[in-house]
Formats: C-alpha cells, sequence, structure tokens
C-alpha cells in the first residue's frame, strides 16, 4: 500500500462519512426543533474540545498531514465555523485541498523527516511514521469524538454510519 493511498483514501472516506453525520445532526435539531449550531459547542467532557472544534482539528490534519508528507503549504481556514454548513463547508473545502496534492510526493515522503509543531515545541518523524502513528491515529481521535459527541447529544448514530464510507463488498 502506498504511503498516498493510505493518506488519501482515508481523509476522503472519514471526512465524507463525517460531513453525513453532520447532516444527521441537522436533521436531528430540526425534528427536536431546535438550533443545530447548539450542538456545536457541546463536549463529552468538560475538559475535551467541543464538536466544531473535533471538526476543524479533524480537517486540519487532513490538510496539514497530506501538506506536510508532500512538501507543500498547506491553505488556511479560519477557525470560525458557527453553523454546521460552514463545517460541512470547511470539510468540502479540505477534500479539495487534500484530492489536489501530488500522491508522487506523499510517496516518496517515507523516508524523509517530517518537522511538526507539537504545542510549544516541535516533533520530527520520518514520513512513514508520521502519517502511520500521528497523523492517522489524531484524525481517526477527532472523527471518532465527534461522532461520540453527536450520539451523545441523542444524534440515532450508529458505527455503521461513522463507516459509511468503506468500500465494502458484502456478500
Amino acid at each position: 500500500m502506498s504511503m498516498s493511498s493510505a493518506a488519501i483514501s482515508t481523509f476522503e472516506i472519514t471526512l465524507t462519512a463525517l460531513s453525513k453525520l453532520l447532516d444527521k445532526a441537522e436533521a436531528f435539531a430540526a425534528a427536536k426543533k431546535f438550533d443545530a449550531a447548539n450542538m456545536l459547542a457541546s463536549r463529552l467532557a468538560p475538559d475535551m474540545f467541543a464538536l466544531a472544534r473535533q471538526v476543524q482539528v479533524a480537517c486540519d490534519l487532513a490538510k496539514f498531514g497530506a501538506a506536510r508528507l508532500a512538501g507543500i503549504d498547506p491553505p488556511k481556514f479560519e477557525d470560525n465555523e458557527k453553523t454546521i454548513a460552514e463545517l460541512k463547508a470547511r470539510i468540502t473545502k479540505t477534500l479539495e485541498f487534500v484530492r489536489s496534492v501530488d500522491r508522487k510526493a506523499i510517496d516518496a515522503s517515507a523516508e524523509r523527516t517530517i518537522s511538526f509543531p507539537l504545542g510549544p515545541k516541535k516533533g520530527e518523524m520520518k514520513g512513514a511514521d508520521y502519517l502511520n502513528h500521528f497523523v492517522l491515529p489524531n484524525f481517526y481521535f477527532h472523527a471518532a469524538a465527534a461522532y461520540m459527541i453527536m450520539r451523545h447529544n441523542g444524534v440515532e448514530l450508529g458505527k455503521q454510519d461513522f463507516l459509511s464510507g468503506i468500500p465494502i463488498t458484502i456478500t
């Protein structure tokens, strides 16, 4: 499996599923007659990011991960989404960028040292380790946290909703 296949496919599948989860959250809010934007401030624990921030961070991990692996600058997105529509637009922008990244450049990064910020410090890893042991686990963590916050708020979601974009043939 190539680096680009592992990265780009994962980002596409999970961000597309996350967008569909947000659709379900919006429909749930409409059915219950409350402003869906209220859910964006929800969190599972006081020290965790709220739903909106979980989506932003998942998008940032995809965007920065692909860019760093390809050795290019990512686009800058403001963290100012206040509605589900705005979060979905961020997902769309992220997907457009990720799909535009040169796959050969990502594939060539396996042994190259990738530098990235870790709060006030800096981390360094080989490209393959950066993707497999930093970007993908963190990306899944924040996407799953977004799913859990929506589910905790009553949105009827199941595991298949989270995995909805995975191409599985069932016989």
